[in-house]
């Protein structure tokens, strides 16, 4: 009787240590498992790219223009200039190495990609295409940026302002649209 309790109490401590080791075993495959997905989350503004990219194109292709795509570079610097502009939200540009287009607005229903570009869009009816010209002193450099055939790439970026809870959009076209003496498409 002796030997028959000793040898199940051997075999329990090998299912509790087989137990053990299976549970370590998970635990890591675990931890493995979170963090390979980790890697593979979608950025927080995946709809803001989304969007951004899409209401470009719709534009772009209701006129015959190539399609941009988004370009994870020239995203960093449109966070980095739209982060530095997060104090006081002020309509300046960066003069960076890209094309921009920068867009203010207060109120729920402006705070969205969407509206960003149509009001880079309805820059149009001020564009001549002829003598490729804003019209009466007109601003539609915006416009003319969003159809450039040239750029290729977009990267865009908004933030909330400190000093008056406004949105703030930069987007960055590379190559830059609104070369003198060239037409945008």
């Amino acid at each position: 009787m002796a030997a028959t309790s000793s040898r199940t109490l051997w075999l329990l401590q090998l299912l509790l240590l087989a137990a053990i080791g299976l549970v370590v075993v998970d635990a890591r495959h675990l931890h493995l498992h979170l963090h390979h997905h980790h890697h593979h989350l979608p950025p927080l503004d995946a709809n803001f790219e989304k969007e951004m990219v899409e209401e470009h194109n719709k534009v772009r292709s209701s006129m015959g223009i190539s399609p941009l795509t988004w370009n994870a570079t020239v995203a960093a610097y449109a966070e980095g200039y739209a982060k530095q502009r997060s104090g006081d939200c002020e309509l300046v540009h960066s003069n960076g190495p890209y094309g921009e287009n920068i867009y203010w607005a207060q109120g729920a229903e402006l705070e969205n990609a969407a509206a960003a570009v149509k009001m880079w869009a309805d820059e149009k009816s001020d564009y001549d295409h002829a003598t490729n010209s804003c019209i009466n002193g007109k601003q539609c450099l915006h416009y003319t940026q969003v159809v450039s055939k040239r750029s290729q790439h977009l990267g865009c970026a908004h933030v909330k302002c400190t000093n008056n809870n406004a949105y703030f959009v930069v987007c960055s076209y590379d190559p830059p649209g609104n070369i003198i003496g060239q037409l945008p498409y």
